[in-house]
């Protein structure tokens, strides 16, 4: 497993009972997460610090309590980059911290290259990778369906001090968006993408993994330049192997490269337990 182990800013301080109690620089959250079925807690008393958690409703949905004052949003920093954070609708903050590990591998790729990369991040939400790709020099597009994402990532590249750099941000449905591409004839180096388990387009198009991942990956394929440094899916999708990632990518990646697979995770503080939290398949030059 692929540990994200170099955050400062981010930590799980505990996880028990369906939830993990993490501190976001300053802010302590209560969040539930269905890998955490043990009941022991390590530190009963940390639980006292939270700010807020997250209820889960019976009827689906769920919302915050509020325990102690705390901001509306703020930030925290990985490295050199700065993210924007602020409790959502269905738990999320509008990050996922545990991807630190696939930024840090793609900023070390595009370094290394030495060349003019230009990356495609589909799904791109609030533009993790984005931010971490363009911070090691790469153009970069970033398609994904949803404007508050969209608006959210640009600020995202902002705190980080990369407003100047060249990044076309795209409000489109993902499938229609490679097509268009395709017809263009534009190419790319590198192709990141996160895709919901289910989801709609702009127009309402449904997305399913199982049914529609494949289909994706042969379309990507296809705007592969002849030079391709790396193309990584990820995925949350329960149920589904991170061998199957790599299989598909083995399908329809006819360039030499190296291939991997293998879920990635993230350390509680003052214990050996490792939340997983993903997948991931890759292929590399």
């Amino acid at each position: 497993m692929n540990i994200a182990n170099n955050w400062k800013d981010y930590e799980i301080l505990d996880m028990a009972n369906g939830e993990k109690l993490e501190r976001w620089g300053n802010v302590v959250l209560i969040r539930p997460d269905p890998q955490i079925i043990w009941k022991n807690k390590s530190f009963p008393k940390k639980w006292d610090m939270a700010n807020a958690r997250y209820n889960r409703s019976s009827s689906g949905g769920g919302g915050w309590k509020y325990n102690k004052k705390m901001p509306e949003n703020w930030q925290i920093k990985y490295k050199e980059l700065t993210f924007n954070i602020k409790p959502m609708g269905f738990k999320h903050t509008g990050l996922f911290p545990e991807q630190a590990v696939n930024w840090d591998w793609m900023i070390s790729k595009i370094k290394n290259a030495k060349r003019e990369i230009n990356v495609l991040n589909l799904f791109a939400y609030t533009g993790g990778a984005t931010v971490a790709c363009s911070y090691a020099g790469a153009k970069v597009c970033h398609v994904d369906s949803s404007k508050g994402m969209t608006a959210w990532a640009k600020e995202n590249l902002a705190t980080s001090g990369l407003a100047d750099r060249p990044v076309r941000f795209i409000v489109d449905d993902v499938v229609k968006f490679v097509n268009r591409e395709i017809r263009r004839g534009h190419k790319y180096d590198g192709i990141i993408m996160d895709p919901p388990s289910y989801g709609r387009g702009t127009n309402g198009e449904v997305w399913k993994f199982e049914d529609n991942i494949a289909d994706l990956v042969e379309l990507c394929s296809k705007v592969l330049s002849d030079n391709p440094l790396f193309f990584l899916i990820n995925s949350y999708t329960t149920g589904i192997s991170s061998t199957v990632l790599e299989n598909i990518l083995r399908l329809n990646i006819k360039n030499e490269g190296k291939l991997s697979h293998g879920e990635i995770g993230l350390p509680m503080t003052n214990s050996k337990l490792i939340l997983p939290c993903g997948i991931y398949g890759r292929w590399e030059s």
